[in-house]
């Protein structure tokens, strides 16, 4: 009896694979841009398949070291990482992952042809897509605040394709006192000669070895932060004024160096105005938000096919997993959360391109403001739900890291909580509905593409009536109606415009998604919260 061996899942061109990318592009893109894009984006599928992928396995299993000292005892702090984290770096260049943004090549298309790239490299970048989300930040930052020869030289940097001078960046916000509660930050800028140094320990440092960073510190006199960009190096291999204290030890993104730092007197710049750090940082918090967006939904997107691959071979009782009713009920039914996430990330990234363009309308404003903590909060939870059904789909191939699957679930956790905790989102989302018209904007906005919208936005008119206390214990529950009802929408204008080869297909997805998936919403009730809050406090029995 000969032995048996099960083909693993394989992947050839993630692009040409893709159940939604071309299809989307085609639809949203100028057709001469789509056909520029489309070329483009078949080279890096390829890639991201073979190579670049290759490249990010071994980056995540040459981890990032930390070297404090020479074998002389003196200090060095030198983070040592693996080629192919280099490599991943000079390719991220060279494909303009940021750069593409900025050259505004395609006007206000040219973020959703920059988020295309980063939906398929991500999940073969070993996180290399973390720095670049603080690079595009910075450069964000830098481009509307930067004054200085210095600013616009970091901005030149952080935009190039060459890899000589492409920077990316790190950012210095979190320390011990809290994560997104940055009023307890106790890093002193202080000016000392002609040079402002800084003071203080940064306990989350994401893309450490980067070649600047954002941080927030107070100077003198001050009550509020101001903000200031730190090149990491003050010549090459000799820190800033900064000692490594050590590398954090993660669940996941193994490749990507997160380090907590001691400012010993870091030379810095201020950016923005001073006391106005907070209101200046928050200018690239839609861009590093929606980069967690696209990578949470490319990595749900890699799980997927990498399972529809793997269980179009596997054969279980005499018959293909991909047959077995079980199997393809369970994962048509996840992946529903995937084309919604899909879906409003690259509407909003679409926003964010129109923006920048000065093209956004004031009620597209209003949209872009509410739903992208909102976006950010469910492919974020959604990511995380998906990654652990993939796993399980695998059985107990899935469980073993060699199998390259475990890493989807490892990474995933860490969307929800990079740049802002699903509850923090919720807040978020909540001082804009309150504070503004946005809800009301975006009823307007699903009426204006759903045919029967009435069925579908009766919670919207009651929130407006519910009291704060109210509104906030319900906040996190509607965040989550919110997504599934926009993104529904956005899916039924996208039906009605498509051709009909193409409505075919998406037609049984948009009728399981108002069937099955986007659900109703009730407020949580007082006294339910009080109930809850007696229960989570209560002494142990």
């Amino acid at each position: 009896m000969s032995a048996f061996f099960q083909d693993p899942p394989t992947l050839e061109n993630t692009y040409q694979e893709n159940r939604w990318l071309k299809m989307y592009l085609s639809h949203k893109l100028p057709k001469q841009m789509f056909a520029e894009v489309d070329l483009d984006l078949n080279q890096l599928g390829k890639k991201c398949a073979k190579e670049y992928l290759e490249l990010a396995r071994t980056a995540e299993r040459e981890k990032p070291v930390h070297i404090p000292y020479t074998p002389w005892g003196e200090r060095r702090d030198e983070i040592r990482l693996s080629h192919a984290w280099h490599e991943l770096q000079d390719i991220s260049a060279r494909e303009g992952m940021v750069a593409i943004a900025y050259e505004r090549k395609f006007s206000e298309y040219s973020r959703l042809y920059q988020f295309a790239k980063l939906y398929l490299f991500h999940p073969s970048s070993a996180f290399f897509t973390c720095p670049l989300a603080m690079a595009d930040g910075a450069a964000k930052v830098l481009e509307t605040y930067g004054e200085s020869d210095s600013h616009k030289a970091a901005f030149r940097h952080l935009t190039s394709r060459d890899p000589k001078q492409f920077w990316t960046s790190g950012q210095w916000m979190t320390e011990r006192t809290g994560g997104s509660d940055v009023s307890g930050t106790s890093t002193e800028a202080r000016s000392e000669g002609n040079k402002i140094r800084l003071y203080g320990t940064k306990w989350f440092s994401s893309a450490t070895t980067s070649a600047m960073a954002l941080a927030l510190a107070k100077l003198p006199a001050s009550k509020s932060l101001t903000l200031f960009m730190v090149e990491t190096y003050s010549k090459p291999g000799i820190l800033n004024h900064i000692q490594v204290n050590r590398l954090k030890d993660k669940l996941g993104t193994w490749a990507l160096p997160t380090a907590e730092l001691t400012l010993q007197g870091t030379v810095a710049e201020q950016v923005g105005p001073r006391d106005q750090g907070v209101k200046t940082v928050a200018s690239m918090l839609n861009i590093t938000r929606l980069y967690n967006s696209i990578c949470s939904v490319g990595q749900s997107t890699r799980g997927f096919d990498l399972l529809r691959n793997y269980s179009s071979k596997r054969k279980v009782f005499g018959h293909a997993l991909s047959d077995q009713v079980l199997h393809y009920t369970t994962f048509a039914e996840e992946e529903l959360k995937n084309l919604a996430g899909f879906l409003l990330t690259f509407e909003l990234v679409h926003l964010l391109g129109k923006e920048e363009c000065k093209t956004l309308k004031p009620n597209e404003a209003d949209i872009l403001r509410l739903m992208t903590p909102v976006c950010k909060l469910f492919t974020a939870r959604s990511a995380i739900q998906s990654a652990s059904e993939v796993i399980e789909g695998f059985g107990g191939a899935g469980y073993i890291e060699d199998s390259g699957i475990p890493v989807q679930l490892r990474d995933s956790q860490v969307f929800p909580i990079w740049e802002g905790a699903t509850n923090v989102l919720s807040l978020d989302m909540l001082r804009a509905a309150q504070k503004t018209d946005a809800l009301a904007t975006l009823k307007a906005d699903i009426e204006s593409r759903l045919k029967n919208a009435h069925e579908f936005v009766g919670p919207l008119e009651i929130w407006a009536t519910l009291s704060s206390e109210v509104q906030l214990a319900s906040s996190r529950s509607f965040a989550f109606y919110l997504a599934r009802l926009y993104s529904y929408s956005l899916l039924m204008s996208w039906l009605e415009k498509e051709t009909e080869p193409n409505q075919i297909r998406l037609r049984p997805w948009a009728e399981h998604f108002a069937k099955r998936y986007l659900g109703s919403w009730q407020p949580t009730q007082e006294e339910e919260t009080r109930r809850l809050h007696e229960m989570w406090t209560s002494p142990k029995v």
